[in-house]
């Protein structure tokens, strides 16, 4: 069972093995990318260390007239070792040393270009490929996971988590590179020039990599619950603006602040906490690294004071103090890196166990797929057969949500293709949830329902519900175009590429009765219709999802509340349209309006889950029976509001 209000703590149980993990898994593919951009990353951190020990030979050699024994570059012979003594020799040892400088420079810039475009372009290739693949697998997830989880909260892991997880990819490697190109170098010189001083100085680096572990144990659950508070703060957001004509009719606007506020302010609290215990662990590394410095000096000057330390030269001690900044910088953002880290993590459960979150509902091995299916799936397994007549039947159908009281108890309903049924019934008669397990949005408990004599578990899921059309009472209209909605019935209408409104749209549109107040629209067929089309009338909406419907000429088709929430000149131009729609297809059409189906061939009363009458209009109203009961009710004109409405 998912969190109240949309957090998904119950999806990290799906990840598989360690979360971060799966991020590996994506960086793969681009392995040779990152391999350079990783070379890179260390040439730009070595050569880093060159001006230091530039500096160092500089005063060891000119200044202090060495011989250069002992000199790193001196050994790796980059400079020749012997006193430097003269105007010319002086000049041509700045020359080298120049040269050395410039080439490290160069060296430095071309790396950092190619080390960072590497790992941002491909911080950015794994971002794309991770919300594509995420945004996929949500949408192929069965309708029980949208039902417990709010659209907030999925959005918030499409775009903020997903995000963190490129951010750290493309900066926090780097960093991590960093640390270990740069305290590798600077250890490595300084246990050449001083191994005691060496040992002083690096003290710090296992203190340091012990505290981020601990600092990763304290600061997990503070970002855990951070970004679950962060996911119903997103959900109550997105409901509110979603609601905002509700808000305003009934003028709620402190009541929804004092919600907002409340998430706000435990969003603040958490946020407080987790900065908290941030800013004291950096702190600590100021402090530790500050005393290193104090203990350097010390140690430092006492042998340069005193000359216990012959190899320790002054340019040496130069190197060091240079270094030693260089060193505790890379150092301090590993307790950054770590709290980055620590994010990631918290994010990557949440996308990865989305990944990792199987849907309910799948097409078998073996599926079934109807040979009039434009791109059946390739299997040399699946049953092939003749076209998709429309045959359904119900056969002791049982079901209940998440293991629930159950709303449908035994149903029994064969229908002939090509027949029209209508079903009636009060509210919570079970007529939207059985009409649900025809395109299998949901599977049944026990018992089948079949389409042309096959279970529906047994078809593919996608050729299945090709041939399910469905008009709902509040069909949902994308924010584009009108052409754009219709053409949303037929993949190769949407994907044309023709210049003009499709003539398959226009005629759809004209079947449905929506022709004409299109083209009357601002910009015909091109209008922009607005978000879930609020620029349209309920009735509008209703003929532009009609249009989409015959658009799909799906041989099952199924009408939930078509007509119930339009005046009456609406709805009779509605039912015109629908008249063509279910014209030699097999339909089902729950009415709220009785009125509506008297014409069918045959009408279902539900009651309690169970299918209480069966029979024609007359036939039901000579049983005198439930349906004549609500017929009467509405044809006497009492009762009619809510008797049969279809929120099952």
């Amino acid at each position: 069972m998912s969190d109240e209000h949309g957090s998904f703590s119950e999806i990290r149980q799906s990840v598989d093995g360690h979360s971060m993990k799966g991020l590996l898994r994506y960086c793969i593919p681009y392995w040779r990318r990152l391999s350079v951009g990783t070379v890179a990353a260390f040439a730009v951190r070595l050569s880093r260390l060159i001006p230091p020990l530039l500096v160092g030979v500089a005063i060891n050699r000119v200044i202090n007239q060495g011989t250069g024994e002992g000199s790193l570059l001196v050994d790796a012979g980059l400079i020749p070792a012997g006193r430097i003594t003269g105007e010319a020799a002086r000049i041509e040892f700045l020359q080298q040393l120049v040269i050395i400088a410039g080439a490290a420079y160069v060296v430095r810039s071309v790396a950092r270009f190619a080390s960072r475009y590497l790992f941002m372009s491909t911080a950015q290739k794994v971002q794309r490929d991770l919300r594509n693949d995420t945004y996929d697998h949500i949408q192929r997830l069965s309708l029980g996971f949208f039902a417990t989880h709010q659209t907030g909260a999925m959005m918030s892991v499409l775009n903020q988590d997903v995000n963190r997880l490129e951010q750290f990819l493309n900066t926090e490697i780097r960093q991590a590179i960093r640390v270990v190109a740069t305290v590798g170098g600077i250890a490595a010189i300084m246990f050449y020039l001083s191994p005691k001083v060496a040992v002083i100085a690096l003290a710090p680096v296992p203190i340091i990599g012990l505290a981020s572990g601990k600092f990763l144990t304290w600061i997990e659950p503070k970002y855990r619950g951070i970004r679950e508070t962060v996911s119903r703060l997103n959900s109550r957001l997105e409901n509110n603006l979603g609601g905002a004509r509700v808000i305003k009719t009934f003028n709620r606007y402190d009541f929804e602040l004092d919600r907002v506020s409340d998430q706000s302010e435990t969003y603040h609290d958490e946020k407080v906490g987790a900065i908290k215990i941030r800013r004291a662990f950096f702190s600590s590394l100021r402090v530790i690294t500050g005393l290193v410095f104090v203990a350097m000096l010390w140690v430092v000057g006492s042998d340069i004071v005193i000359g216990s330390d012959a190899a320790l030269k002054v340019g040496s001690v130069a190197v060091f103090f240079m270094l030693l900044r260089r060193l505790y910088a890379p150092m301090r953002r590993v307790g950054k890196t770590a709290n980055k880290y620590q994010l990631a993590k918290s994010s990557s459960e949440r996308v990865f166990g989305i990944l990792g979150h199987e849907p309910e509902v799948t097409t078998p091995a073996d599926a079934y797929v109807p040979e009039d299916v434009d791109e059946p799936r390739s299997s040399a397994n699946q049953t092939q057969s003749d076209d998709v007549e429309g045959h359904v039947e119900f056969d002791d159908v049982t079901f209940s949500y998440d293991g629930s009281e159950a709303i449908l108890d035994g149903v029994d309903l064969d229908v002939e293709a090509g027949q029209t049924v209508g079903l009636a019934g009060t509210t919570g008669a079970g007529k939207s949830t059985l009409l649900k397990l025809l395109p299998r949005f949901y599977d049944v408990d026990s018992g089948a329902v079949r389409v042309d004599d096959i279970d529906v578990r047994e078809w593919d899921l996608a050729s299945l519900r090709e041939h399910v059309g469905i008009v709902e009472q509040n069909p949902y209209m994308f924010s584009g175009t009108a052409e754009e909605n219709i053409a949303y019935g037929d993949l190769s209408v949407l994907s044309g590429e023709d210049e003009g409104v499709s003539d398959a749209v226009v005629d759809a549109a004209k079947a449905a009765e929506a022709h004409q107040f299109i083209t009357d629209l601002p910009e015909g067929y091109e209008t922009q219709i607005g978000e879930r089309g609020v620029k349209l009338s309920g009735g509008q909406r209703q003929r532009l999802a009609i249009a989409r419907a015959l658009l799909n000429d799906p041989e099952i088709v199924i009408l939930d509340e078509a007509t119930s929430d339009v005046d009456t000149e609406t709805e009779e131009q509605i039912q015109q349209s629908l008249d063509r729609l279910t014209e030699d297809r097999t339909a089902f059409v729950i009415a709220h309006r009785l009125s509506t189906i008297k014409d069918a061939d045959r009408i279902v009363v539900m009651e309690e889950g169970q299918v209480a009458e069966t029979g024609s209009h007359d036939e039901l109203l000579r049983q005198d029976g439930d349906y004549a009961k609500l017929w009467g009710m509405q044809a006497g004109g009492s009762g009619s509001a809510g008797v049969a409405s279809a929120d099952d």
